[in-house]
C-alpha cells in the first residue's frame, strides 16, 4: 500500500472553498478542506450532528462560536467541537492557502 499526502492534488481554483472526503465509515468521516479567504456565509452557522475535531495543517484561520468566543488557529493548532455547538469560519488567510483536516465522529 502506498501512502498519500494531505498536500497531494491540491485544487488550483480556490474561488470557492473545497471540501474533499478522505475517509468515510459508520462512525467517522475525515475531510480535507482547502480555503483561501473564504468565510461562512452570514446567513448561517455550522451545526453538525457529529462531534468535529479540526486542525489547521497549513495556513491561518479564525472560528467564531455562537456564544461570541473566538478561536484563532495557525498551522498545527486543533480544536474539538462538540456536536450541535454552533460555529462559523470568521476568517481564512486571503493571500495563502489554508488546509484543514476535519474529523467528524459520533
Amino acid at each position: 500500500m502506498n501512502p498519500t499526502s494531505i498536500f497531494d492534488s491540491l485544487p488550483r481554483d480556490l474561488n470557492l472553498e473545497v471540501f474533499e472526503e478522505l475517509v468515510h465509515a459508520s462512525t467517522v468521516r475525515i475531510e480535507r478542506i482547502v480555503s483561501k479567504g473564504q468565510t461562512t456565509p452570514e446567513v448561517g452557522w455550522y451545526d453538525h450532528e457529529e462531534n468535529e475535531w479540526v486542525m489547521v495543517v497549513k495556513g491561518k484561520a479564525c472560528l467564531e462560536f455562537e456564544d461570541g468566543s473566538i478561536c484563532d488557529l495557525s498551522a498545527g493548532d486543533y480544536i474539538n467541537i462538540s456536536a450541535h455547538v454552533k460555529h462559523k469560519v470568521l476568517w481564512t488567510d486571503p493571500n495563502h492557502m489554508t488546509i484543514w483536516l476535519a474529523v467528524f465522529y459520533s
